[in-house]
């Protein structure tokens, strides 16, 4: 089994396939050279998403966000009850330091400002994830999706 299967079994358990990462990316798509269409913009991302769920490191990190929010909602983190975990109060700050991390280590700081983007409108899975997940996801969309971006102009 590759690693890029594994990982899409683990997020599977989460109810996050690959088309799901891929159709939540397109809802912030915005046209750029090399990649004018959203069709060809699927398929790159695809690509990029691919590519970068190949680094063992990447599908450890997301795995790590799995197992936070299994804690999470079973109120199994130290310091935060249930019921404050499922309101993702503002101090709790630990998911968006693991998304921003997930970003850069994906694309540097571009990464990082396309998590942003991805963290503040929530589209797709993103609504409905909880703290951890969805910004660890935000995270790798935000990462691949600036790659995306970036290579196209080469």
């Amino acid at each position: 089994m590759s690693d890029k299967q594994e990982i899409f079994e683990i997020l599977g358990k989460c109810d996050i396939t690959e088309d799901m990462l891929i159709d939540t990316a397109m809802e912030l798509y915005v046209p750029h050279p090399g990649i004018e269409n959203e069709e060809i913009a699927r398929q790159v991302f695809k690509r990029e998403l691919r590519f970068a769920l190949s680094d063992p490191n990447l599908c450890i990190l997301l795995y790590a966000a799995t197992l936070l929010e299994e804690e999470g909602t079973s109120g199994r983190l130290p310091g935060i009850s249930v019921q404050a975990y499922e309101r993702d109060p503002v101090y709790l700050i630990a998911d968006e330091v693991l998304g921003i991390a997930i970003a850069q280590y994906i694309s540097g700081y571009k990464g990082m400002f396309e998590f942003t983007r991805f963290d503040q409108n929530k589209p797709g899975i993103l609504g409905r994830l909880g703290p951890f997940m969805d910004d660890a996801i935000a995270g790798l969309i935000g990462g691949v999706s600036s790659n995306m971006y970036s290579r196209s102009m080469i």
